[in-house]
């Protein structure tokens, strides 16, 4: 049997995800597909609720839906629940799961550019922006151990929002403040779209980080964004988004098609080269 598994969202045509995938399935000679569906919010729950009859294992889900599938699915992981998002579906005893593994792509991908030992480095995370990356970030980041979260977002009310999910872990300040944290940030994340293809740019001078700080964008369109440009020309170690990506795919693969998949050299020159391609 064919097992199908599909990524949606609105738009849906710019997602990487069935290269990934596809990559992956000609790799384990699996079996399977793995297809983009358009989903306009309005026809979200009616797709849903139709996963199994339609022939889908399951899925990911994708911006703008992340938030509206938590709600929808039959049941979800501790972690999805705690930030109100989903990424990844799968059936289970005629029910329809999800979980969101955005957070757990990001700490592997620091692990991978940095070292498995990243963590015993960073005492004060600052993270840019407030969304939904952020969300699975920085519940990652606490699960992870992390004790010490500045989070910086235009919109402060979407920052105290974040903040209320560990109030003595986490501390929400003015946009305005960033310089004023920079000097005690070891690990700087953007979560938000400046710096992306088509967006505004990124606005913000590294001179205050220390040496030792680690600067990490997940944005992966460009693959080297002007914050991580100016953090490699300062001599920090930089972590793009494409690594990710990556890694937040590994668990739904291996619910879907029954095998877990390395995020390997040879897979990250496919996405490279194709982001190259279209950028």
């Amino acid at each position: 049997m064919i097992r199908r598994a599909f990524v949606i969202g609105h738009p849906v045509g710019h997602s990487r995800s069935p290269l990934i995938h596809g990559h992956w399935l000609a790799r384990y000679g699996i079996a399977g597909s793995y297809e983009r569906v358009e989903v306009p919010p309005e026809d979200l729950a009616p797709f849903l609720s139709r996963v199994e009859t339609d022939g889908w294992v399951g899925g990911n889900v994708t911006v703008p839906h992340k938030e509206a599938a938590c709600r929808l699915v039959g049941e979800t992981t501790a972690r999805a629940r705690r930030l109100g998002s989903v990424n990844t579906l799968w059936l289970a005893d005629g029910r329809l799961h999800g979980d969101t593994t955005d957070g757990e792509g990001f700490l592997a991908s620091l692990a991978d550019a940095v070292g498995p030992c990243w963590m015993d480095e960073v005492g004060t995370v600052l993270i840019l922006g407030a969304g939904g990356a952020a969300r699975a970030i920085v519940g990652a980041l606490l699960d992870a151990g992390a004790n010490r979260i500045v989070l910086a977002n235009r919109t402060a009310a979407r920052a105290c929002g974040l903040a209320s999910l560990a109030p003595s872990a986490i501390e929400a300040v003015p946009w305005e403040a960033i310089p004023n944290v920079l000097p005690r940030a070891n690990l700087l994340v953007n979560t938000t779209q400046c710096g992306m293809k088509g967006q505004p740019r990124l606005e913000l001078d590294l001179a205050r980080l220390a040496e030792e700080a680690i600067v990490a964008d997940i944005v992966y369109v460009p693959l080297e964004t002007e914050l991580l440009a100016s953090a490699r020309a300062r001599g920090l170690r930089t972590v793009d988004g494409l690594g990710m990506l990556l890694h937040q795919a590994v668990p739904g693969f291996e619910r879907w098609f029954g095998v877990r998949p390395d995020v390997t050299p040879e897979l990250r020159a496919v996405v490279e080269a194709d982001i190259r391609k279209t950028a």
